[in-house]
């Protein structure tokens, strides 16, 4: 298949494109630069919103289009203007261009649990819950998700949203995600580091190791689209943890102890990223995508992979 992936030099699109290239695809790894694409690919350098890069990356065709990239929360509130241009505009622009390129092309598009808004409902979250956002991020992302099912509706696309949770663990660095806190305790732990963390140890996070996720956005470029709701969109399967009983089993692979962690609350963050409720993802699973089972595989995973 020819497959497009827009942020492929980042922390789930190197992990993607390495999974397509090992099973034969021909990808196109589109990144603002091309450092982080894995070798094998055709890799496309630029500004995603930049009509000359989307004429390039789509002058092969297009089987499939993976679309990863984004302007993330943190740097979406700062600058809202930018994540239009990033969030909304070029990614309806590429939406057009693979219709254009392609036959019905199969779309994967990356969208987040920012989506549901907070305060969640403390009873929990299932296939129900209306779409509530209150940051720009998560406002924009919803647009999309619009925009993905209503092209799928006109056969222009074949298209999947994948909502997702807390994706661990990211590199060091800054991110721009207010929630890079669940990240930076994996590399403190690994590093036999203290670590001050921002909520109380009963903060509740939804988390998927990087493995775990890539291997759902491949199973979204295969899946029969049959399956999903008339939505297109589904949440993916996570892990609802605590941040001290992640912390602890982090420690434990880590061999390490707990008292590195010390925890300094800061009310308005844990609101918005420690406070989610119980998660039900029916409709993921009927459509085949997976979460890592326990804790612990979250855990073992995630450090696997800790760059």
């Amino acid at each position: 298949m020819k497959i497009i992936v827009t942020g492929a030099g980042g922390f789930v699109g190197r992990h993607l494109v390495a999974s397509l290239l090992a099973r034969g695809d021909d990808v196109v790894g589109i990144d603002t630069v091309t450092a982080g694409i894995p070798e094998g690919s055709q890799a496309v350098a630029g500004d995603i919103a930049d009509a000359g890069l989307q004429e390039e990356a789509f002058s092969g065709g297009c089987d499939a289009l993976v679309h990863l990239a984004t302007v993330p929360g943190g740097a979406a509130e700062a600058d809202p203007e930018a994540s239009r241009r990033v969030n909304i505009d070029a990614m309806y622009d590429m939406l057009l261009r693979a219709a254009d390129v392609g036959d019905c092309p199969r779309v994967a598009y990356a969208s987040s649990i920012a989506v549901l808004g907070h305060p969640l409902p403390a009873a929990g979250v299932d296939d129900n819950t209306p779409l509530s956002p209150e940051l720009i991020y998560g406002g924009h992302k919803a647009m999309m998700e619009v925009a993905v099912a209503m092209m799928s509706n006109r056969k222009m696309i074949d298209g999947v949203t994948v909502r997702l949770p807390g994706i661990l663990a990211r590199p060091k660095g800054p991110s721009g995600m207010k929630s890079a806190f669940m990240s930076d305790l994996f590399h403190a732990l690994q590093a036999d580091e203290a670590f001050t963390c921002p909520t109380r140890p009963e903060a509740t996070i939804w988390a998927q190791s990087v493995a775990q996720c890539a291997r759902n956005f491949v199973h979204a470029v295969d899946c029969d689209s049959a399956n999903l709701p008339l939505t297109r969109a589904v949440t993916l399967p996570a892990q609802l943890v605590s941040m001290g009983d992640l912390a602890e089993e982090i420690a434990r692979q880590c061999n390490v102890s707990t008292d590195l962690v010390t925890w300094q609350a800061d009310p308005q963050l844990e609101a918005a990223f420690g406070a989610y409720p119980p998660l039900s993802t029916a409709a993921a699973e009927r459509a085949g995508f997976a979460g890592d089972g326990s804790v612990a595989n979250l855990v073992k995973s995630a450090l696997e992979t800790l760059a």
